[in-house]
């Protein structure tokens, strides 16, 4: 099952290959320590914020809307059962 932070992480490494830029160029295009990247992609943040999430979009120049536009995120299942 998908949780939404393993969303998150899949839309990022997508964004990512789409404008074949590295993690490292994501971090510095967005003015964030890659490591805070890296947290999130490696699983050590267990609940990314959205304003680091928001802050990201900037660096890509998209909205918060067009990261969360996704099948994937569409079906996620519930995070409460």
């Amino acid at each position: 099952m998908l949780n939404t932070v393993t969303a998150v992480k899949n839309r990022i490494l997508q964004l990512c290959g789409e404008r074949n830029i590295t993690i490292n160029k994501l971090a510095n295009i967005s003015a964030l320590p890659p490591s805070s990247v890296k947290a999130i992609l490696y699983g050590r943040s267990k609940n990314p914020k959205l304003l680091t999430i928001k802050i990201i979009c900037d660096g890509l120049g998209i909205t918060l809307a067009e990261f969360f536009d996704t099948d994937e995120f569409n079906n996620l299942e519930q995070e409460i059962k």
